[in-house]
């Protein structure tokens, strides 16, 4: 076996490692607001995440198309530039999973390999337009996931909860707040598997030589598969943060934060855009919260994610950059 493809398998098997981790490190993004809400048992809302992850994830590739092509031209692709992307990746997602903050692994994975790129060969061969469009997934996300539920909040409200009685309400939510549990899974699955689906078609064009359009049957599958594997493994953790340190939900909130969340990530994945799943699912629970007022919302643990997020970015820049330098030290 020659040096590439060994190399090309050890990369491949990265990608579905940092899938695999995505999987357990955002099991929270669907799952934390149906078991805070006790709608669902950990156990049944981990077996459902992880089925419609893997159905999200065989929705579509635009987000794929966007990290493999749109980041970095598939002319500068070399697999150590796709390898130090990787390791900084799990590397971050690693720690803040260690630390239970509910870091972004999209932007992980993005600005890792703009750390290496630049590594690689300098500023000039990153593309604006791709980077932008993540950036704007960075800022819109976030609001759009705070804003969006609140909206939703006083539709219902006027519609609905000021004519039912609070027992009918709680009732009628519970059930509603497994449909949206699962549109939630779907959108997280639809939008994150797609990076390990695009990461790796940037690896095989580094391998071939050539350009590669269209995102290989067995990518898909297997990066759906990893990415489910991942969250039937669940990451207690950051569950804890997301659904129990925040705010405190009710089955109707959990239904409007999940709904809320899962639109914007389904609409961010059909246009192309790597968007963080946390960072939405995150201010939508916030918004949520704010209904009850602002001081129903522990803005302390809150400043602890919106510090992760700062982080992740430049963060990643420097890992990707410094782990690119190491391997073609080493090698």
């Amino acid at each position: 076996m020659d040096t590439a493809l060994l190399s090309l398998i050890v990369i491949v098997a990265l990608a579905l490692i940092f899938d695999f981790i995505n999987g357990f490190h955002d099991t929270a993004n669907a799952i934390a607001t149906s078991v805070a809400t006790k709608v669902l048992t950990p156990a049944q809302a981990i077996a459902m995440a992880a089925v419609l992850n893997v159905v999200g994830a065989l929705a579509g590739t635009a987000v794929a198309k966007t990290i493999s092509k749109d980041i970095i031209p598939q002319d500068y692709a070399t697999l150590h530039l796709v390898g130090a992307t990787l390791v900084s990746a799990i590397v971050w997602n690693l720690f803040t999973w260690w630390k239970g903050l509910p870091s972004s692994s999209s932007h992980a994975l993005v600005f890792s390999m703009v750390g290496a790129g630049v590594a690689a060969g300098g500023w000039g061969i990153i593309i604006p337009k791709g980077v932008q469009k993540t950036l704007t997934g960075l800022v819109t996300s976030p609001a759009l996931g705070f804003i969006v539920p609140i909206l939703l909040f006083l539709l219902i409200s006027w519609l609905v909860l000021r004519w039912m009685k609070p027992r009918v309400v709680t009732r009628t939510f519970r059930t509603l707040q497994i449909f949206s549990a699962a549109f939630m899974a779907f959108s997280h699955g639809g939008n994150d598997a797609q990076k390990t689906m695009g990461i790796i078609t940037f690896a095989l064009a580094a391998y071939t030589g050539t350009k590669i359009e269209t995102v290989p049957l067995w990518v898909i599958l297997s990066a759906a598969a990893a990415m489910g594997a991942g969250t039937a493994v669940g990451g207690w953790r950051i569950i804890k943060t997301m659904g129990f340190k925040v705010v405190d939900l009710k089955p109707v909130d959990g239904f409007i934060a999940e709904t809320g969340a899962a639109l914007i990530i389904d609409g961010a994945s059909r246009l192309g855009i790597p968007v963080s799943t946390t960072h939405t699912i995150s201010t939508a629970i916030m918004g949520v919260g704010t209904t009850k007022g602002f001081r129903k919302v522990k803005w302390q643990v809150a400043g602890r994610i919106v510090q992760a997020w700062i982080y992740t970015i430049p963060v990643c820049i420097a890992l990707g950059w410094l782990v690119h330098k190491a391997i073609l030290a080493f090698i």
